[in-house]
């Protein structure tokens, strides 16, 4: 009888018990996380964009048709740029940069002292790039395009008036990297070179018509923010 006692007992304490260490493992046991969760967790945005102080150094050659000896000096500048960049892969990128600034334009050699004018220049440049990857926040890149240049706002100095620059589409490398701070910010520095040569004419007070070449072919330099969404 006691025996029989004792067997119900047990019967019912376990009856009692197995539901909770039932509930207490299936807590203690991981949720396996779905893959496409965790691809999305670690997917980033194609899209990045820069803010940069960009130097803009021009080649100071140039020509004055008829004028033997004659060539052309441009001023440097500073300005800001936005570049907005959609990666492909993690490699591959395209960067579209935006950016304008101001030029003015002298004579030199035999047109030394002479003052022409001066001129707005607006270079969109989109390049292709390739970002090299194994240097872990060390992000540098090379890149090749084109660029179309407006010229704009013109104006002229004294004795010259009718001051006019060709647009012109070039050819345009680039070299740079980025040091990413954390996953989203980082440090920027970038070099490119644009080939950039076209036409300009001005009419002279004594001189007459004047027309030439300018080349520009200037390098910009710069420096900035990098943040990628």
């Amino acid at each position: 009888m006691n025996s029989r006692k004792t067997g119900a007992a047990v019967c019912a304490a376990v009856a009692v018990l197995l539901p909770a260490l039932a509930s207490a493992a299936d807590l203690a046991s991981p949720t396996p996380e779905p893959a496409a969760a965790a691809a999305l967790a670690e997917a980033h945005s194609p899209w990045q964009i820069r803010v940069r102080a960009l130097g803009v150094i021009p080649n100071d050659k140039g020509s004055v048709d008829g004028v033997a000896g004659s060539d052309l000096e441009y001023s440097n500048s500073i300005t800001p740029e936005l570049d907005i960049s959609y990666f492909f892969t993690d490699n591959i990128a395209a960067e579209l940069i935006l950016g304008t600034t101001s030029s003015r334009i002298s004579g030199a050699g035999s047109l030394a002292g002479i003052d022409v004018g001066k001129t707005w220049i607006l270079p969109p440049t989109l390049t292709l790039q390739y970002h090299f990857t194994d240097f872990g926040a060390f992000k540098p890149y090379v890149g090749a395009g084109v660029n179309y240049t407006f010229f704009y706002n013109a104006s002229e100095e004294a004795g010259f008036s009718n001051l006019k620059v060709d647009h012109h589409v070039g050819a345009a490398l680039q070299v740079g990297f980025d040091y990413m701070l954390d996953e989203h910010w980082g440090l920027n520095v970038d070099v490119k070179k644009l080939f950039l040569e076209t036409e300009w004419s001005a009419t002279h007070s004594t001189l007459g018509p004047l027309a030439g070449k300018a080349k520009l072919d200037p390098w910009l330099l710069g420096a900035g923010v990098t943040y990628r969404f």
